[in-house]
């Protein structure tokens, strides 16, 4: 069974790797590239579309160029995940993370105060504590502190409990899922259901992923399909 601090690893080494898909230029009639290619191609789509009714809706030499998000299907899996991680850190925090050390007040001894109010904003600023100040940080970034979380790193916090990992797992492991599924790095396959069956009556399975190129097959009959056609029947 994968385990929590696992999945997390997973996650922080493919972040880079959809960081840079972001900026992967689409390339036309991909679908037999596998299923990141045809969903690139996808895209290149809804931009292009997309830059036409804004021709139509503006005056370009008063706006200037606008670029268009080369993917936006991986831009919005990288802000849906970074989210869902910000959100899990900060339950986390809320759960784990001490207080701070209180500054002292008057009433403490002058020769003591100087050294406690110290101690006091160095704890305040200890780099290890989770902030979440308006800005959402990089889904790498949220991922390194949860790992450090579940692995008991040293720093103001308190151990997780079995449901506080467990939760942390939970979010790790859906994203790992989409950003799999956005770089095209695991095997899929998927019913189509009763609105699409087989001639025969049968149910058609869709496989892909993986770089391979996709194929369905029929569960009924064993035909087998790929963007070329039927290949066996």
């Amino acid at each position: 069974m994968t385990t929590t601090a696992t999945t997390l690893r997973t996650l922080i080494t493919l972040w880079p790797e959809l960081r840079n898909a972001l900026g992967d230029r689409p390339i036309h009639g991909a679908f037999g590239l596998g299923l990141r290619g045809y969903l690139a191609s996808l895209d290149q789509h809804d931009a292009t579309e997309a830059a036409a009714l804004r021709a139509q809706e503006r005056n370009p030499a008063q706006l200037g160029a606008r670029p268009i998000p080369l993917s936006l299907r991986v831009y919005d899996t990288m802000r849906a995940i970074e989210a869902a991680l910000a959100a899990c850190a900060e339950v986390t925090a809320a759960a784990v993370q001490d207080e701070p050390i209180p500054l002292p007040g008057h009433d403490w001894p002058a020769a003591d105060r100087a050294r406690r109010a110290a101690a006091s904003r160095a704890d305040l600023a200890d780099p290890r504590r989770w902030r979440f100040r308006g800005r959402t940080p990089s889904g790498q970034h949220t991922a390194l502190w949860l790992l450090a979380r579940v692995e008991g790193r040293p720093g103001p916090f308190r151990k997780l409990s079995v449901e506080q990992e467990r939760y942390i797992g939970s979010i790790a492991r859906g994203a790992v899922a989409r950003v799999e599924a956005v770089l095209d790095v695991a095997d899929g396959r998927r019913e189509l259901g009763a609105g699409h069956p087989c001639a025969c009556g049968g149910t058609i399975e869709v496989y892909g992923g993986a770089g391979a190129t996709p194929c369905a097959r029929c569960t009924g009959c064993g035909a087998l399909w790929t963007e070329a056609g039927v290949i066996a029947a």
